[in-house]
């Protein structure tokens, strides 16, 4: 049994909660008092439902966010039927903004909009000594970071085992960038390191090989970058694995020289190019350096081994065709592992909403709100462009692919060469998921073979490659994980 119930949807397994680990351990002396449920989307809302149900808790808090809104409105309708007496604090990025605006709001008793660790505290205090608050809204302020508890200590077994291990180093981002919610907080606050090195000492001392940061711009003060690279490059072992977001055109020489540290496959580093459209990136009020980005990113493929993720958005108000395919073109040329291809969002509360007049934006009105067309992008353009980021996660991005892959974006244009695949691809197959990685091999070579007119011999003997290199891969990853039984 439990009071309190801390409670979201996570896109899969793996992804655990960091948000609903911070806020149990900003509970102070109700932590004893509350416990943490996570579920996956694919759970049926009765299920849901009945795992809440069965702890008799009198306060649910719902961590919402844009992936599983839908999930998260249909649990709160169910819960508000089978015990209305049940009080509902809602919280996360997807309630805090537009709120009144939202059933789920409308259902729920509370909405904590902004940070919730003081707040949610407070506000379970008050509910539980009968003092509830009359205010429904209630503004999550920026706690002191130097303050809080840290959330460390409650990763589980489990979850050290099979999961994802979530850290932040610092909150904020000091751009603006219309697309993203972080533009709303442009302070940046820094986690104590001392604090932070003591947890991470912990985790690692009880076996955790893989943290995720999720700072929005790791690098952004180098200084206290380097520490952190340098505590783990202190501590590395086999298998120890990092990610880290960072700012494309920042990057100092000492960074450089830890980077070139970390051995292949520990290290991966999400660079946010967004877009190479200058016009673009000024009206978005994105800042960015692209010679420099460029430059960076050239060095990291060339001297170090990190493995490199790159995003680029669609849709961008005043980046049409020509212009998305140049800039994708110019990133392939860099060589990352990956290019993330994804599709603008108006996130709720994100300042990119006030392009809607003059670029003619239309989003859909469901999660995750992605465009469907825009002025210079018109609404089967988008489809295909979709189905083109699709595929390129299937085929390109999923390291299964490599060798094909080069054969089918080989020539002064990767992106026009794909886009070609993609519509034959659709035309062939009709659909864009549930395609097994078998049917796809065998349709990658009759591409390869039938259009694109490369030889038998040439096709069948990257397939071959591409299937030796997965095995391996796979071996690999079998070594691994009985390595860290």
């Amino acid at each position: 049994m439990a009071d309190i119930v801390l409670a979201t949807f996570n896109a899969r397994y793996e992804h655990c909660s960091f948000g609903l680990r911070c806020l149990l351990a900003s509970l102070g002396e109700l932590a004893p008092r509350a416990k943490i449920l996570e579920f996956n989307t694919d759970l049926r809302t009765a299920e849901a439902a009945e795992a809440v149900l069965a702890l008799e808790p009198r306060i649910l808090g719902l961590g919402v966010y844009v992936w599983n809104a839908r999930e998260s409105a249909m649990l709160v309708a169910e819960l508000k039927r089978l015990r209305p007496e049940l009080i509902i604090i809602l919280g996360g990025p997807e309630v805090s903004h537009e709120t009144l605006e939202q059933q789920i709001c409308r259902d729920a008793d509370f909405v904590i909009k902004g940070e919730g660790e003081t707040a949610f505290a407070r506000l379970c205090r008050q509910v539980l000594e009968g003092q509830a608050p009359a205010e429904k809204m209630i503004a999550g302020p920026a706690p002191d970071l130097s303050l809080l508890e840290l959330p460390y200590g409650l990763y589980t077994g489990e979850d050290i085992a099979g999961r994802v291990i979530y850290a932040e180093a610092s909150r904020g981002c000091p751009f603006g960038c219309d697309f993203c919610l972080s533009s709303l907080d442009k302070a940046v606050r820094d986690f104590p390191l001392p604090k932070l090195f003591a947890a991470w000492e912990g985790l690692l001392s009880r076996g955790a090989l893989g943290f995720k940061f999720v700072d929005r711009t790791f690098n952004l003060d180098a200084v206290r970058a380097a520490s952190i690279l340098s505590f783990f490059l202190e501590r590395y072992r086999p298998g120890l694995f990092l990610h880290f977001e960072m700012v494309p055109d920042r990057f100092p020489e000492e960074l450089f020289e830890l980077v070139k540290k970390f051995p292949a496959g520990s290290l991966q580093l999400e660079v946010g190019v967004q877009t190479f459209n200058e016009a673009a990136a000024a009206r978005v009020s994105r800042r960015q350096d692209n010679s420099a980005a460029e430059k960076n990113m050239l060095r990291l493929r060339r001297e170090t081994a990190a493995h490199l993720h790159a995003d680029l958005i669609i849709g961008l108000p005043g980046e049409d065709l020509a212009s998305f395919a140049a800039g994708f073109d110019r990133l392939a040329a860099l060589g990352p592992q990956e290019i993330q291809v994804g599709i603008l969002k108006r996130l709720r509360g994100a300042p990119i909403a006030r392009h809607d007049a003059e670029w003619k934006m239309v989003f859909s009105p469901q999660p995750p709100y992605e465009l469907r067309q825009n002025g210079l992008l018109d609404f089967f353009t988008m489809q295909r462009l979709r189905r083109f980021a699709r595929y390129w996660d299937l085929i390109a991005n999923s390291g299964v692919f490599v060798e094909t892959s080069r054969l089918i974006c080989a020539g002064p244009s990767p992106f026009n060469n794909f886009l070609a695949l993609s519509d034959w691809l659709y035309q062939r197959t009709g659909q864009t998921h549930s395609i097994s990685r078998a049917r796809l091999r065998n349709l990658l070579q009759a591409y390869l073979t039938e259009v694109v007119k490369h030889p038998a011999t040439l096709a069948s003997g990257a397939a071959e490659r591409d299937a030796l290199n997965a095995h391996r891969e796979l071996k690999g990853r079998v070594r691994q994980a009985r390595r860290q039984e």
